[in-house]
């Protein structure tokens, strides 16, 4: 117990800091293993509450009671990070927390009703990322080339920079999530189980993966017309999946201890990338025609580009930030997934109307066979004082999407404004999201909103 005590304090003692917007930090909660600090451990913690107001799909109940609009706060994220250099070469991480804790759902598995176990209450904490690597180039041993190998529980899942976003820095409210494709199917919370490299060659910066997915079991629906196959995540006896990530980075480097990459650098940066990635996965999905049961691979392309600069007068301290990306994706016919996050909706059985093909709540058409492309853009206004109260960084995103299942391709935005009190440390972000609402493959009949305000700290 006095060990952990002392490690407590130790921890609080040696708050210094970091970046991203704010001078006020510097390496933020580190101590020292050594005394000459090449071995330490650092830790981050981080908490996003949401406060919200939504328009529920049609046939939409929350607690028994049919509803077409719905206003909550809950917790969609609450994370805990520690890694440990314990050598040069030799780095060891560990992330765990909460996520999606609503009034009524996200508590922990079996919860519901009434009382100290009741819905939404107590949720399990997990592990989201546990690996260990070894840095077998070390970057200051060679300047154009280095490498580590690690292994474990890992987020190095190729595809694009969003694919492995930091959720600490975020232009918009969120990630669209498409942009974890396999989420909560054949990986934990956007992370598989196997080995990686990374490093840099010159400005081009590498990560590969080899893994093993989660297993799927889905039972495929059976038609009896080709073009009708629906493929749905069935693995069988799994196999291996590999993931990659190439980019470019003509400007400033950007670090790579960590696989997060930066949504928003507020202009501490220079940063010109250009990216490409993919994720393969043999006979991952399922299909049946006529009781004929077919295997399909999933195989995902995409391509991005993200952008982020200081501009104007260096003492308005402006910046503009655009990240832009392209997904390519094919999980066999007519493969699709409905999400709708922190979603507090439940089907009305007896709703008499259209309802909507996505099913209840907030849900939506979000990954499938297909094309999506994302692009968001925000700018830091200026501000002439020294240390400002308040730093405002409006923003915008669209998204279209089209997918094989769906007759009409959709599009959607999402507008919003983050006030930035302490640089990404604390900061209150308001989003207003769209979303579409289908009736039928073939028909839109409208669109739906949600508005959010999120209060985010981190250390």
């Amino acid at each position: 117990m006095k060990k952990i005590l002392f490690l407590v304090a130790a921890l609080l003692l040696s708050l210094k800091g970091f970046s991203q917007g704010s001078t006020d930090y510097g390496s933020g909660m580190k101590f020292n293993l050594n005394d000459d600090g090449s071995k330490f451990m650092r830790v981050i913690a981080w908490n996003q509450i949401w406060f919200r107001s939504a328009e529920m799909n049609p046939g939409t109940m929350i607690g028994n009671e049919a509803t077409s609009t719905a206003t909550d706060i809950g917790n969609r994220r609450l994370r805990f990070l520690a890694y440990a250099q314990i050598s040069k070469r030799y780095m060891i991480v560990t992330h765990f927390g909460i996520n999606n804790q609503t009034f009524i759902n996200g508590g922990a598995t079996g919860t519901s009703g009434t009382g100290g176990y009741g819905a939404g209450k107590k949720p399990g904490l997990f592990f989201h990322d546990a690996w260990n690597e070894y840095a077998v180039v070390l970057p200051e041993k060679d300047k154009n080339f280095s490498l580590s190998l690690g292994g474990g529980l890992h987020y190095y899942m190729g595809l694009s920079r969003e694919t492995m976003a930091s959720t600490l820095n975020f232009l918009t409210i969120d990630a669209p999530i498409f942009n974890w494709p396999l989420i909560e199917n054949s990986d934990q919370f956007a992370r598989q189980v196997g080995v990686f490299a990374k490093g840099k060659f010159g400005k081009l910066e590498y990560r590969l993966s080899y893994n093993k997915p989660y297993a799927t079991n889905l039972t495929p629906a059976n038609v009896t017309v080709v073009n009708n196959a629906v493929a749905v995540d069935n693995s069988g006896i799994t196999k291996w999946s590999k993931a990659g990530y190439f980019e470019y980075q003509f400007l400033d480097q950007e670090a790579n201890v960590l696989p997060y990459k930066v949504g928003s650098y507020l202009g501490t940066k220079k940063v010109f990338n250009i990216g490409a990635g993919f994720y393969t996965a043999p006979d991952a999905t399922r299909s049946s025609v006529n009781n004929a049961i077919s295997k399909h691979d999933i195989n995902l392309f995409a391509a991005d580009v993200f952008v982020d600069l200081p501009i104007g007068k260096k003492e308005n301290k402006m910046a503009i930030t655009g990240y832009s990306v392209l997904y390519d994706y094919d999980f066999g016919p007519n493969y699709l997934r409905n999400v709708g996050i922190m979603n507090v909706g439940s089907v009305d059985p007896n709703f008499t109307g259209n309802r909507a093909l996505a099913g209840a709540g907030n849900a939506q058409p979000t990954i499938g066979s297909g094309n999506i492309w994302y692009t968001q853009a925000g700018i830091l206004l200026p501000s002439k004082v020294a240390k400002p109260k308040v730093r405002i960084q409006p923003f915008g995103a669209f998204t279209y999407k089209k997918f094989d299942a769906l007759e009409k391709s959709s599009t959607q935005f999402d507008l919003g404004t983050n006030f930035l009190l302490d640089g990404q440390h604390a900061k209150i972000t308001a989003q207003y999201s769209t979303r579409p609402v289908y009736t039928s493959p073939s028909t839109i009949s409208g669109s739906l909103g949600e508005f959010v305000v999120q209060l985010q700290i981190y250390l």
